[in-house]
């Protein structure tokens, strides 16, 4: 055999060997990347409670209500509220809550937990005058229940609450309800005005004798 056909011979099993190492690398490379994708499909979604839901989930299909939304779903609960403890009646109340919230609360145990709101005679209609201000972001806790904690900063007595309202046909509806009329420190009562001072006499002039 000439000497340029061995080279061949020897070339030609070359990269038989080379063609079956790479074959096998890349089997080798597959099988490495099916376990790890089969792993990663084995790993257990974390859980979605007890944590909070943050209102930019994009799990999340309820939407959270702008700042204007927000302001008047809190105006609404507050002159609901205030009707009924100036009328004695919470059917109305309970009647545009969620459904949760009715099972629990007839229209007597409203009266019953609304009582000492009631027997203050706050006038809650002052808090729709002002815009609400938030101790705490508005956040979701469920994926379809809203919290909502501040303050209206009115005086001499401001107004707190804490809301709970759960998305039901489109709509949030009232879930849970705490409002406490707190006085505001550093609030002196009104003093009535003092009359002027008369103004003195003026002295006599001596008269020339």
């Amino acid at each position: 055999m000439s000497k340029e056909g061995r080279i061949y011979r020897r070339k030609k099993a070359f990269a038989s060997v080379a063609y079956r190492v790479a074959v096998l690398v890349v089997l080798y490379a597959l099988s490495l990347f099916g376990f790890a994708t089969l792993g990663l499909a084995q790993t257990p979604a974390p859980p979605a409670f007890p944590q909070t839901v943050a209102p930019q989930n994009p799990l999340s299909t309820v939407p959270v209500p702008g700042e204007l939304e927000l302001a008047k779903l809190i105006w609404g609960t507050i002159a609901a509220v205030d009707n009924a403890n100036q009328s004695g009646n919470y059917s109305v109340l309970r009647d545009l809550s969620a459904t949760g919230f009715q099972i629990n609360n007839n229209p007597a145990r409203l009266a019953e937990i609304f009582a000492t709101l009631r027997a203050s005679n706050i006038d809650l209609s002052n808090a729709l005058l002002v815009a609400p201000s938030y101790t705490a972001p508005p956040q979701l806790v469920q994926p379809d229940v809203l919290y909502l904690r501040g303050y209206f900063g009115i005086r001499p007595t401001s107004v707190e609450f804490e809301l709970y309202y759960q998305w039901m046909a489109g709509k949030w509806r009232l879930y849970g309800v705490s409002i406490v009329p707190l006085q505001v420190a550093g609030v002196a009562p009104p003093q009535q005005a003092r009359p002027a001072p008369a103004p003195a006499a003026a002295p006599e002039k001596k008269r020339n004798r």
